[in-house]
């Protein structure tokens, strides 16, 4: 009987500090969400790593977006992307093609560009995970792991640094052999932008086939 009523007490132990964890976590991403939220506008340069050690396949590649609202225009892998809330436009230099698509409904467990930093706020549950010093800054990790129990992502590292509430980095795993990692290398906000940042000029394409 004092054996059981150990286990109950561990238990309820154990139940309490994983509450407390999940309430400081769901805090920690309010936190981020109010704060990217409350900028006019967003630019980062990013790196980005995905590691196939199935296939060992190691690839590195950097990029770049900026952010205001649901708008952005995203460079990455030699391919332009546009989103002016009306169409997507993907420009591909390499093949002078550009394709015109409406917006669509992400699939589950994808990141968008527009949804980059807020993707965390639907469809996951989250839990605290550990803190790290990394060049001198301290990010504190949350774990997201899929509602969706179909989602090709198994679970997601959230790194976020502790004093600007800035997300530093993001590991993603399919849970079997990949991995895929974005570290933010430079974050700047309310930057003066061109009114025609968001703009999809035709003129400057001249020579391209459109697909739309």
């Amino acid at each position: 009987m004092k054996k059981l009523g150990a286990l109950l007490i561990c238990l309820f132990i154990a139940n309490s500090v994983l509450g407390q964890d999940a309430a400081k976590a769901k805090q920690l991403l309010d936190d981020v969400s109010k704060k990217v939220k409350s900028y006019d506008n967003i630019s980062l340069d990013f790196k980005y790593v995905l590691n196939n050690t199935e296939e060992d396949i190691k690839q590195e590649t950097t990029g770049n977006v900026v952010l205001q609202g649901e708008k952005y225009l995203l460079n990455f892998m030699g391919i332009t992307k546009l989103f002016d809330l009306k169409k997507e436009y993907t420009i591909v230099p390499e093949n002078e093609e550009i394709t015109i698509a409406e917006p669509e409904d992400s699939e589950a467990g994808v990141i968008t560009p527009s949804k980059m930093l807020t993707f965390y706020e639907d469809g996951y549950n989250y839990s605290w995970d550990i803190v790290q010093n990394i060049k001198g800054r301290k990010i504190q990790f949350i774990k997201l792991t899929p509602m969706d129990s179909s989602a090709e992502i198994s679970q997601i590292l959230l790194g976020i640094d502790v004093q600007t509430k800035h997300i530093y980095s993001l590991i993603q795993s399919d849970g079997s052999s990949t991995t895929t990692t974005f570290t933010v290398n430079s974050f700047k906000t309310n930057r003066p932008l061109s009114k025609s940042l968001f703009t999809f000029d035709p003129s400057k394409y001249k020579d391209y086939y459109i697909n739309n």
